[in-house]
């Protein structure tokens, strides 16, 4: 597909996403919640075990068994035994997220990524590809807004608050629903965008359907707001006043005894995961490696 004909792809597909509503529910079906399995929980200064002990993996959940969100060569043991997904979607090119051999190594099919990068992904595949002898993925590029469905889950890519080396390369946080769950996994983002909340009807000036569940990157800690992070990444105190917003103002409705899960942590801003146990003021939590959590 050349750059041409793929931008009138991507016009048709924001329009019809704009004409039929930005927030509009996954099909009902069996309301057993949506499962997801946190295979990495750590940022980009995560190298294996540290001097403490502790030990995360670089950032990726599994999403009902057979959807992926970012992976690397990190995550590949924490994939249950057996689980063979077929489909990826990428936050962003950085490479504490993205990297193509780990996902053809997979068997991975599609590949739905932010059209602002395709080019470079198609290359990236292609490239690995060959070096592996195999053949590449079908890579499916996406446009803010546009919903993506697959069996009883609906994906929306909305925008992340975050950047990398290309500077027209816009990163992604995304809506999850299934049945009644409105799941928002948000890293990497400072915060959330407000083109992000009018989205998903949560913004400021019109309340729609409040969202259910949340996961957000907490990069920066606890103790660490003065810090040169703080324009591309969110802290503990970010994620903290976030959710108190969105639960006063009833934007935010979890499920009785839901919290809200961390992730994206760096290994020099945090302590160690019994140390964020006992400091974290509720409802957030910590998520580690392997942690599995009913939304």
């Amino acid at each position: 597909m050349n750059r041409r004909t793929f931008m009138g792809v991507a016009a048709s597909a924001m329009l019809a996403t704009t004409q039929k509503g930005w927030a509009q529910l996954a099909p009902e079906g069996g309301d057993d919640g949506l499962h997801v399995r946190f295979l990495g929980t750590g940022a980009a200064d995560w190298n294996g075990r540290d001097e403490r002990g502790e030990h995360r993996r670089l950032s990726s959940i599994l999403v009902d068994g057979r959807i992926l969100i970012d992976f690397t060569p990190t995550d590949e043991d924490m994939l249950p035994q057996g689980t063979k997904p077929e489909v990826i979607f990428y936050t962003h090119s950085h490479s504490d997220h993205y990297n193509a051999s780990a996902a053809l190594k997979l068997g991975l099919k599609k590949v739905y990524l932010s059209q602002t990068w395709y080019d470079r992904a198609v290359a990236d595949f292609a490239k690995a590809a060959k070096e592996l002898g195999v053949e590449p993925p079908l890579i499916l590029p996406v446009c803010i807004g546009q919903q993506i469905t697959l069996g009883d889950i609906t994906l929306s890519p909305l925008p992340g608050n975050h950047a990398t080396n290309y500077l027209l390369e816009q990163t992604l946080i995304y809506l999850i629903e299934k049945g009644t769950t409105r799941l928002l996994y948000a890293t990497d983002t400072g915060g959330l965008p407000a083109v992000a909340t009018r989205m998903i009807g949560i913004d400021a000036h019109k309340k729609g359907r409040p969202i259910t569940g949340i996961i957000m990157e907490a990069t920066m800690g606890m103790d660490h707001e003065v810090d040169f992070r703080l324009f591309t990444h969110s802290s503990v105190a970010t994620v903290e006043r976030t959710v108190r917003v969105l639960t006063e103002t009833k934007r935010y409705v979890p499920r009785q005894g839901q919290a809200v899960y961390l992730t994206h942590m760096a290994r020099t801003l945090h302590g160690t995961q019994k140390e964020l146990d006992a400091r974290l003021p509720a409802p957030l939590k910590a998520a580690y490696d392997g942690l599995e959590v009913v939304f």
